[in-house]
């Protein structure tokens, strides 16, 4: 009956140094540090250095979009602030963080 059931055999210790399993981890979390920074958190500040550069050059009849959607051409441009002219006649102020991009000259039909 015993060629039903195979004999428990002891395995050999794997050799000294061979492997070594916290090095290898170690040398994983840094590939994967470096990866998460090139695509992600690298692009990011680039964005954020190109936004912080676009709006503190803002001028008045800037054309610009809201990160709301809403067009219109700048009025008046203050320290944080900027008064933006939707439409004849109707202002409305916005923080100079919120503006999303400059649209070209011609535009928006103020």
């Amino acid at each position: 009956m015993s060629f039903f059931i195979s004999d428990a055999m002891a395995q050999q210790a794997p050799a000294a140094g061979a492997g070594e399993p916290g090095m290898i981890n170690f040398i994983f979390l840094i590939v994967l540090f470096l990866i998460f920074y090139f695509l992600l958190l690298r692009p990011q500040m680039k964005r954020a250095k190109e936004h912080k550069k676009m709006t503190e050059a803002l001028a008045k009849n800037d054309e610009v979009v809201t990160s709301g959607g809403i067009a219109g051409k700048i009025a008046k441009v203050d320290d944080s602030f900027i008064t933006l002219q939707i439409a004849e006649g109707v202002e409305v102020q916005v923080q100079k963080n919120a503006i999303s991009s400059l649209l070209p000259k011609g535009s928006v039909k103020v």
